[in-house]
């Protein structure tokens, strides 16, 4: 049996202003045709399914297209929702949408949802468990539990799981080995206290657990329990990704294939670095990657006159735009410096710090005089 893992699509995601839409169209339409030429036995798609709880109207229609297509194909596909989903909204309709081959997991009700299929070598179980926080599962158990992991155990451990057939689990939690951790981007909320952790031993009655929550493509504790990743680039931090989808292959009990198929975006996500003369004329000479998202760091010493319109004339999708050179250095290490020991610095110092920063030049002898008297004169100690 062969399986096809994806997770956190955030349709609807906005990345520094700029709507990501047409990219998640363009990278949907990728998946489905991978679907196509790879027939898999099942889809599983791991939570995020939304980039927000309320999503807009083109954002629902995006997903509405791409699961018609997608369930077309006639295998059955296994959807649960994550942390950025509304587990209600996801959930709506999802009784009828089953007759069509459709199964959601979007409202935890008490029990792990479990769905069966069945190949040459026996039954596969397929157990959909959403997003979960301990007070979404306390209603349903007696014991007292506090963090995620105590959490999901009591939810497993509750669950009647046949070892002698092949089990898949489906989640979207921050699973970690031990003090391993899994690498996170900038977009993914960070762990508090640690307590929204899984521990990954919480797992061991499964065969594979397909997971959703983290961005780039991982396993975590074992090659058995992996992350798919996000389709598309959405930090900053994820430039060196390389997005894809994540084929499961099962055999008899115990024998498992993983292999990932890479995906290519309408718009890669890169950051550049030069002068601005030589960014242009690069991104002249390279039309087609100058499509691309970027965050664009400037060495220039001299001061640029509009240079984020400069650049926008090439770089339309420029998205984010900062400096670094001999001033904005020394800026930072007058940061440094004066934060060190503010509380015991007078307000002069401060203010030449300031200055230093600002001008990269020094206060004058007769600017410091100045500057004294006013600082007298506002009744605040000047030295």
């Amino acid at each position: 049996m062969k399986l096809l893992h994806i997770a956190d699509l955030h349709i609807g995601k906005r990345v520094n202003k700029f709507n990501m839409i047409d990219d998640q169209k363009y990278i949907l339409e990728q998946i489905l045709r991978i679907t196509d030429e790879g027939k898999p036995d099942g889809v599983l798609i791991a939570g995020d399914v939304y980039d927000k709880s309320q999503p807009s109207a083109e954002a629902v229609e995006l997903l509405d297209e791409f699961l018609t297509k997608l369930t077309a194909f006639g295998q059955p596909v296994f959807m649960i929702s994550g942390n950025h989903d509304s587990p209600e909204r996801l959930g709506f309709g999802s009784r009828i949408m089953q007759k069509n081959g459709l199964h959601i997991a979007g409202v935890f009700d008490g029990v792990l949802q479990k769905v069966s299929l069945e190949d040459e070598h026996g039954i596969v179980n397929i157990y959909l468990l959403p997003f979960l926080k301990p007070a979404m599962v306390k209603p349903y158990f007696e014991q007292l539990m506090e963090s995620y992991d105590e959490a999901v155990r009591a939810v497993i451990s509750a669950t009647e799981i046949n070892a002698q057939e092949r089990n898949i689990l489906l989640a979207h939690q921050f699973v970690i080995s031990g003090t391993q951790q899994p690498e996170r981007s900038e977009s993914e909320s960070l762990s508090v206290g640690g307590l929204d952790n899984v521990d990954v031993s919480a797992f061991e009655s499964f065969d594979y657990v397909a997971l959703g929550h983290l961005h780039r493509p991982q396993r975590i504790g074992r090659d058995t329990v992996r992350y798919a990743g996000s389709p598309l680039k959405y930090s900053f931090s994820e430039v060196r990704h390389q997005k894809s989808v994540t084929f499961v292959e099962l055999g008899v009990k115990g024998e498992l294939l993983i292999h990932q198929l890479p995906l290519i975006s309408l718009h890669d996500l890169r950051e550049i670095k030069g002068p601005i003369a030589g960014l242009l004329r690069i991104g002249r000479e390279e039309p087609d990657s100058a499509e691309d998202y970027l965050h664009a760091t400037l060495t220039d010493e001299e001061e640029i006159y509009d240079a984020i319109g400069q650049l926008r004339q090439v770089y339309r999708n420029l998205m984010v735009l900062n400096f670094e050179n001999s001033r904005t250095r020394q800026a930072v290490s007058a940061q440094i410096a004066v934060s060190g020991d503010i509380a015991e610095k007078s307000p002069m110092d401060l203010f030449a710090a300031f200055y230093q920063m600002q001008n990269n030049n020094e206060l004058t002898p007769e600017q410091v005089q100045v500057m004294e008297r006013i600082f007298e004169q506002a009744g605040g100690a000047g030295v």
